[in-house]
């Protein structure tokens, strides 16, 4: 159950905490396929299992970018704040695609809160967001993502 935040203020209170974690989502083909359709990218290396299960990984793995592009389906699992009356995505510091995320195994996402920075109409809140594959050594992606959240 995703922990509710009562407001910007509250919120600000935590800077520096880990905020929790998402439930486990199973990767499938179906999603990566849909995301090669979405962005163009038909990588072998995602999209022929064939091919893919003899090269260096074992068998396909997510785009990079699909495992960021999760955050808007596993962060409202982790945390909500309320009073505001909306937050859009105002971009990333930094992203690193450490460790594959192979079809078919399990990913989940924790947050740390960073930073809660005044701006005009609310307020830009920095987050790293940790995907990790169920069972590997490293995580599969560490993101620093910003959101800007306006009164509500």
């Amino acid at each position: 159950m995703a922990r509710h935040i009562e407001s910007i203020d509250a919120l600000r209170t935590l800077t520096g905490e880990h905020l929790g974690y998402s439930d486990w989502m199973t990767i499938d083909q179906e999603r990566v396929n849909l995301f090669a359709d979405a962005t163009g990218d038909h990588q072998w290396i995602h999209v022929d299992a064939e091919r893919a299960g003899a090269g260096p990984f074992g068998g396909p793995i997510a785009h990079g970018y699909l495992t960021l592009s999760l955050g808007p389906v596993l962060l409202p699992q982790i945390f909500s704040v309320g009073g505001i009356a909306m937050g859009v995505n105002y971009g990333a510091n930094k992203v690193r695609f450490i460790s594959p995320v192979a079809v078919g195994s399990r990913l989940r996402a924790g947050v740390r809160l960073l930073a809660v920075d005044d701006a005009a109409g609310g307020a830009r809140v920095t987050i790293e967001v940790t995907f990790e594959c169920e069972g590997a050594p490293k995580p599969s992606c560490v993101a620093e993502v910003i959101f800007q959240y306006f009164n509500g």
